[in-house]
């Protein structure tokens, strides 16, 4: 397969998670990914444990260069790569590539074949846009931690660094926009993504169910505020498994799994809105019965009945599942010490190939002498 972006060739200034990972994606798909980093290394690199972990996840196949950029020569060194680059990813904090003279302005100018990407906290030209963004932030001020934790307890993040993750996707879908427009028009463009914005993004149902309930939600913990049962947490007699059941057709099937169909007629569990609001009693009602089986032949039973169901997996289970082998969803890196590490691949496939196993992450400055032509 000749991958979609061979020949692209796309220069990372980029730290931590949201400028990485977008870069990791356009290398899968075909890209030369140069990546720009200080004397000192993409900061992730020196934070521990979750810093390597970053690292790992979203470095491999990519060319470390190392560049000062508060000393002139390193700079015109940067504006070469860049002018030989098809795109350019950057996160550093705003204005710095400015600071550079490296800020979108400048280098479209004189590269108007240039797609130029800036990803922060909050956007360009917003209110706060000076100020630090890291993930934690645009979940907090997009909204989703208001809707994410307990009923009555404190609103909580989700467990990992959606808001970046989130931006990582937009990134890559402006850029493949950019670059199919520039080959009808041959122009370049300028893109902004913050945080902010994507998350934002992430919530469209919740902004819909806002309009539609006219009232904020609220947190639930597990389940749905408006539906039941639905993303409920049910422990088995060896795990736990997840499920939803709160169209007329799936709750009636729900019911003679359980061997209760009288609950179909009970003016508790008659509607949605009855079963929200007498949720603790329907939820009681299903653990009764599911807790008596096995995760995996719980499942199996209700997947047979076309109810939805899925077990609450650890990594170390998710690596192991059968779906996930067959899919294809996890790859294989090299940490630059040379040991093999399991990571996710691309979030699809393409004519059902995935990218190469194998990929290498590279040490600090490993390709500086090659590209930029001078020692690391």
């Amino acid at each position: 397969m000749t991958e979609p972006l061979a020949g692209i060739t796309v220069v990372e200034f980029g730290h931590y998670i949201a400028a990485p990972a977008a870069t990791q994606l356009l290398l899968d798909l075909g890209a030369e990914v140069i990546k720009v980093e200080p004397p000192q290394g993409d900061q992730a690199r020196s934070i521990g444990a979750y810093g390597e972990g970053i690292v790992l996840a979203f470095n491999r196949g990519k060319k470390s260069v190392v560049l000062d950029l508060r000393e002139e020569r390193d700079r015109r060194i940067a504006r070469d790569l860049v002018g030989r680059a098809d795109v350019l990813v950057q996160n550093l904090r705003p204005g710095t590539m400015e600071r550079f003279g490296l800020g979108p302005e400048e280098l479209t100018a004189a590269h108007p074949q240039l797609i130029y990407v800036s990803v922060s906290g909050f956007g360009r030209g917003t209110p706060s846009a000076a100020r630090p963004g890291l993930d934690i932030v645009a979940q907090a001020e997009s909204g989703l931690m208001s809707i994410n934790g307990e009923q009555g307890g404190d609103p909580l993040r989700v467990g990992f660094p959606i808001a970046d993750a989130a931006a990582s996707y937009a990134v890559v879908q402006a850029v493949l926009a950019a670059l199919f427009r520039r080959e009808r028009t041959g122009e370049g463009g300028v893109v902004d993504v913050s945080l902010l914005q994507a998350m934002v993004h992430m919530q469209a149902a919740m902004w819909g169910e806002w309009h539609a309930a006219g009232k904020q939600p609220l947190r639930k913990g597990n389940g749905q505020a408006t539906v039941a049962p639905a993303a409920d947490v049910f422990h088995t007699a060896d795990g736990a498994i997840v499920l939803s059941a709160y169209t007329p057709e799936h709750f009636g099937r729900l019911c003679r799994f359980l061997g209760k169909e009288w609950m179909v007629s009970d003016e508790r569990f008659a509607d949605n809105p009855s079963r929200v609001a007498h949720r603790p009693a329907l939820l009681a009602e299903i653990a009764e019965v599911i807790g008596t089986y096995r995760t995996d032949e719980c499942l199996a039973a209700l997947a047979d009945n076309g109810i939805v169901a899925a077990a609450v997996r650890t990594y170390e289970e998710v690596a192991e599942a059968g779906d996930v082998a067959a899919g294809g969803i996890l790859t294989t890196g090299v940490s630059p010490d040379g040991e093999k590490y399991r990571v996710p691949s691309m979030p699809f496939t393409l004519d059902g190939v995935a990218p190469p196993p194998g990929r290498a992450v590279p040490a600090l400055g490993a390709h500086t002498d090659d590209i930029a032509g001078r020692e690391p």
